[in-house]
């Protein structure tokens, strides 16, 4: 599991570490819901936060790597987008309000961790509101391709449902991924976890 600093070398070593395109799944997801306040945990250089402002959410982006953020806040300036952007570590970060939806998508750390951080996401999902997790699948590690290599980062839907206690899960389940490789296309074996609070 990398430090901050770990990840701040990461990004700068690259022009973009991620595509500036959201994920499909969380873009569907997206799009299904009503624009409001959004959170996006562990936001990286922000290919999600910038998503939702472009659809008329107002969006706080959270991200412990300095570089990420700050790679994030330039794209963002330079589309016209408005974003508050917030380098914290998502472990201790402590959400001001409640938010529409709390996105955590491609976080991967061990499960004591996870729960933590989900235990705080859930708090701030306020009435009406939307907990959308994506990650990559304990299944992927043999029957697919790519993400962390290490089974401690990775879990499978029903046990990522079994971190919720306050909100109501509504769907989790496998997901499949499709990646361009230099060896061709190949499947990504992911997981997606909507739960919801209803009022």
């Amino acid at each position: 599991m990398m430090d901050a600093s770990a990840w701040d070398q990461r990004y700068t070593e690259a022009d973009r570490l991620w595509r500036r395109e959201p994920n499909e799944v969380v873009a569907t997801e997206v799009d299904r819901l009503t624009p409001g306040r959004a959170l996006d945990l562990a936001a990286g250089e922000g290919r999600h936060a910038l998503f939702l402002a472009e659809r008329g959410w107002e969006v706080v982006a959270v991200d412990f790597s300095r570089v990420a953020i700050g790679k994030g806040m330039v794209t963002a300036q330079e589309s016209g987008l408005e974003i508050t952007w917030v380098v914290d570590d998502v472990l201790s970060y402590r959400p001001h309000g409640v938010f529409d939806l709390v996105l955590m998508s491609y976080l991967q750390l061990p499960e004591a961790s996870m729960r933590r951080i989900v235990a705080g996401a859930e708090l701030a999902v306020g009435p009406g509101g939307t907990l959308l997790i994506v990650a990559h699948a304990l299944g992927n590690l043999d029957g697919g391709y790519g993400g962390p290599q290490d089974p401690a980062l990775l879990y499978e839907p029903e046990q990522a449902a079994s971190w919720i206690t306050s909100l109501e899960v509504d769907r989790a389940e496998h997901i499949t991924r499709k990646v361009d490789t230099e060896e061709g296309p190949r499947t990504a074996i992911d997981l997606i976890l909507r739960a919801v609070r209803h009022g």
